[in-house]
């Protein structure tokens, strides 16, 4: 039966640099880490969890709470976090918190408090000062993904930027009747709606559009924004010539919605969101993007940091936006578009 002395000399190093390497330490290189992995498996040789959790008084196990398993960008954030983890060799226990449930309720008062991980990603925490106080009673590395935390380190979309840069980007086609779709007052993550609703209103003050600023209210869903576009589109003599989505399946909705009421989109209306959603090319809509993938992997590597040097203060992973241009935004009839204003992004143009 093979040793980790044997896994040592397989890879060409020490005992102690292969004892790091399988238990997902951030102080080994990506490469050796590789190495000693498929040394590993060459010669079949499996450490035993309970004997590292003796010798480390780790348990090898990485916390992820979740409110929507089944939704799409946390979907994706839980895929760059198992692929990360499952590269380090360790293992994921998953806590599905649905906002408001009393499952959600137990994870917090009950699962958490048994402490079966090394550290914990908290992927959509709500803006509660009982559950970021929970969380920090564990004594185990917190990483938050999405949110405004300062308490913890962060991962997070620049979502002031983003809605800047899709509002900028339709003015420079022209448009001036700009409203902002999406947002409620009763959301889990009021910060990024009103981040975002507030990166649409300051551009438009800064372009002196500030009378036409407008929101209508809608849940971030395509079911909520289809009904809520219904409502801002029906009248002719009201109706904007633009629209910026608070997410892109709100702006989905949108682009059902005027199609149902016989609005070509982008002739007469041109309409964008913000993610790059997974069926935002299926609608040709033009986005900004994130990608919540490596906002995932990003928050893995964060936590292991922290659980290698409790020490270190929390910091903020700021994810920048990157404007895709598809079909559903075009200049505003009879306008001339300008350039889009240089905000130091990369863009990416897309039939």
């Amino acid at each position: 039966m093979s040793t980790i002395a044997d896994v040592a000399r397989e890879a060409g190093v020490s005992k102690a640099t292969a004892s790091r390497a399988l238990t997902g330490s951030a102080q080994v290189s990506p490469a050796t880490r590789q190495r000693v992995h498929e040394a590993a498996q060459r010669l079949g040789y499996v450490p035993s969890t309970s004997a590292v959790s003796l010798a480390t008084g780790r348990t090898r196990n990485i916390g992820v709470v979740l409110p929507h398993v089944n939704r799409w960008f946390f979907a994706e954030v839980l895929e760059g976090i198992q692929a990360s983890l499952l590269e380090r060799g360790l293992d994921l226990t998953l806590y599905d918190a649905t906002p408001g449930s009393a499952g959600r309720r137990r994870v917090f008062d009950d699962f958490l408090s048994r402490k079966r991980f090394d550290g914990l990603i908290a992927v959509g925490l709500e803006p509660a000062a009982s559950e970021t106080e929970a969380l920090l009673a564990l004594d185990r590395p917190v990483v938050s993904v999405i949110g405004t935390e300062q308490t913890t380190s962060l991962v997070t979309l620049d979502d002031r930027l983003a809605a800047a840069l899709a509002t900028s980007h339709l003015i420079s086609l022209g448009h001036r009747r700009i409203a902002f779709l999406g947002g409620t007052s009763s959301s889990h993550w009021p910060h990024v709606e009103s981040a975002r609703f507030d990166g649409y209103a300051r551009e438009m003050h800064d372009s002196d559009l500030g009378a036409q600023v407008t929101r209508t209210p809608a849940e971030l869903s395509m079911p909520a924004g289809y009904e809520a576009a219904v409502d801002l589109l029906s009248d002719p003599s009201e109706r904007p010539t633009a629209i910026v989505g608070a997410c892109d399946e709100v702006a989905i909705g949108a682009i059902i919605a005027a199609r149902r009421l016989g609005i070509l989109v982008p002739s007469e209306l041109s309409v964008i969101g913000i993610d790059d959603h997974v069926n935002a090319e299926m609608f040709a809509l033009t986005t900004l993007r994130q990608v919540p993938r490596e906002q995932g992997a990003t928050a893995v590597e964060l936590l292991m940091r922290h659980i290698e040097d409790a020490t270190l203060d929390p910091v903020t992973v700021m994810i920048r936006p990157r404007l895709v241009v598809r079909n559903s935004t075009a200049p505003r009839s009879g306008a001339t578009a300008a350039a889009v204003r240089d905000s130091g992004l990369s863009r990416t143009a897309e039939p």
